[in-house]
């Protein structure tokens, strides 16, 4: 019989805490070190130039975790004054069903780096994540992931030598907007909508049922569907329909993170998720959803599209923006250890 995850997670008795030589102070974060750790991400995204930027909602999300039910923990390294010098976050997302998965993140202050914090940060998360593993679902593969930006290559060693492995390249393509989009007509019997309240339950099932042949992708609960999609702009979001039967047949949403606007030096809007279900593939809806999207981003005087794709996806997506005239820029890493 074949060990089960909590076998094959070998968790600790104990995590690891970062030892006192390290010259912090540590202890768990909550809600209330909201101010803190939106400083401390300040700090490190001037330095590191993320390509994703990190919003203060994002932020309270991150330390109201515990309190929503899901599976997460988080500790901070405090100075002598009473500032937060680094922090590192350990959660595992809600409604998995092929993979027990367990992500980590964290962030070091710039001026105390070089200093050992962030290997002894990740023998906590690796420790804490085999920990919340072990709850699982035993009969599951398990999985520890972690993503890094491309160009942070001092990040990519520190997780190579703690036996992470690369997993997956997504890559941020972007689009200029300078012309309008040529116009494609809508594929026979089916219909562009722009999103709504009102079918966005239907669009999440849609997406849950088109992500399901994608690797790595699980069921996404409403909660988290929510969260991820927490700055859609409805006037960029479309939603092909099916006509006959009035099903969603593929969506393309799309987020205004205006607070990454000013570091990009444009304006943008992100199409966060773009799918098509199986059996409407090869129609002709995928393109047509995004060029209504180009096209309501031109019309509203967006500079720039942008989205990301997993360089890896047998659907041959990258070749389709390639086509679509989207051009590639940085990446994302997905390193992760398989248990």
């Amino acid at each position: 019989m074949p060990d089960l995850l909590p076998d094959r997670a070998a968790p600790p008795a104990e995590a690891t805490i970062p030892g006192a030589h390290l010259g912090l102070t540590w202890r768990p974060l909550t809600p209330d070190d909201s101010d803190a750790a939106m400083a401390l991400v300040e700090r490190c995204e001037t330095v590191d130039q993320p390509v994703l930027r990190t919003s203060r909602a994002r932020v309270e999300e991150i330390l109201a975790r515990p309190s929503t039910g899901m599976k997460a923990d988080s500790l901070g390294g405090f100075d002598t004054g009473n500032e937060l010098r680094a922090a590192a976050f350990v959660y595992s997302p809600r409604g998995d069903e092929t993979h027990a998965r367990v992500f980590i993140a964290a962030s070091i202050d710039p001026s105390w780096r070089g200093r050992g914090i962030g290997r002894a940060l990740l023998t906590w998360q690796d420790d804490r994540a085999r920990q919340i593993l072990a709850t699982l679902d035993p009969e599951l593969p398990g999985r520890i992931a972690a993503y890094v930006d491309e160009h942070l290559e001092d990040r990519r060693r520190l997780y190579a030598a703690a036996g992470f492995s690369p997993k997956r390249t997504f890559r941020e393509m972007r689009l200029p907007l300078t012309e309008e989009p040529q116009a494609v007509g809508v594929p026979e019997g089916y219909e562009i909508r722009q999103w709504s309240p009102e079918i966005d339950g239907a669009v999440r099932r849609a997406h849950n049922e088109a992500f399901r042949d994608h690797w790595g992708s699980q069921p996404v609960d409403e909660g988290t569907w929510s969260a991820q999609l927490r700055d859609l702009e409805p006037s960029w979001s479309m939603v092909a329909v099916h006509v006959d039967s009035g099903e969603v047949a593929g969506y393309a949403l799309t987020a205004r993170h205006e607070h990454q606007w000013e570091a990009l030096g444009h304006s943008e809007g992100f199409t966060e998720l773009l799918g098509v279900l199986r059996e409407h593939r090869g129609s002709g809806v995928a393109r047509a959803l995004l060029v209504s999207v180009l096209s309501a981003l031109h019309r509203d005087g967006v500079d720039v599209a942008a989205l990301d794709v997993d360089m890896e996806n047998p659907s041959g997506a990258y070749h389709f923006y390639t086509r679509m005239g989207y051009e590639p820029r940085t990446a994302r890493i997905l390193y992760t250890i398989e248990v």
